[in-house]
């Protein structure tokens, strides 16, 4: 499937993620670790939301910490409740494999969006993100936390939709070559196969 076609799938499931019964919780312990290593700046801190969805949850904890977040989504119906939300912050609707990043951050969110990315070019995501980081600045990003890589699609959540990893030991071996410190990993949903990554580049 290509990302386009991932997000006509999510503008299908908007209400899977507005209704009651969603857990807004999801993903910001994650995220109150990773925000620990962003150097203290007087500074206006800048931070990027990939696969920012309608929520608003880490655009709210991103505020609340003293960043200026930008969200970007390739769902046109995640990122019109997005800014309905927040008006008055800056959204993209892009493909993040195509899309040209316009400015440097301190901080990059990509929960649960880059094992939508293509298998193909997650390694050029992935370098693409890092490069668009500052010096010292930190990625969290959740993958699936299969051995080896691998991709799938189903239909779990209504429309078909594609998955894939590069596997724990592909990203592992990434980050090395990336220029940053691997600073956390977990399986925070053990036993699923649900992992994340904090990195930091190093300067």
């Amino acid at each position: 499937m290509h990302p386009t076609d991932i997000g006509r799938a999510y503008d299908q499931i908007t209400h899977l993620w507005t209704g009651d019964t969603f857990n807004r919780h999801n993903g910001i312990d994650a995220h109150r670790r990773a925000l620990k290593f962003v150097q203290e700046s007087t500074e206006l801190r800048r931070a990027l939301d990939v696969g920012c969805g309608c929520t608003g949850r880490f655009i709210e904890l991103l505020l609340e910490h003293g960043f200026k977040p930008d969200g970007v989504d390739v769902s046109n119906e995640m990122l019109s409740l997005a800014k309905q939300r927040h008006p008055q912050l800056s959204f993209y609707h892009q493909d993040i494999c195509e899309w040209n990043i316009p400015k440097q951050y301190d901080f990059i969110s990509a929960w649960d969006s880059i094992w939508h990315v293509p298998l193909a070019q997650q390694v050029k995501v992935m370098r693409k993100l890092v490069a668009s980081l500052n010096p010292n600045g930190v990625l969290i990003f959740s993958c699936g936390g299969i051995q080896d890589s691998g991709e799938h699609v189903d239909s779990a959540m209504g429309p078909q939709m594609y998955y894939a990893s590069l596997g724990v030991q592909g990203f592992t071996r990434l980050i090395e070559s990336l220029g940053c410190l691997c600073r956390h990993f977990e399986y925070d949903q053990y036993p699923e196969l649900h992992a994340y990554y904090i990195l930091q580049k190093l300067p």
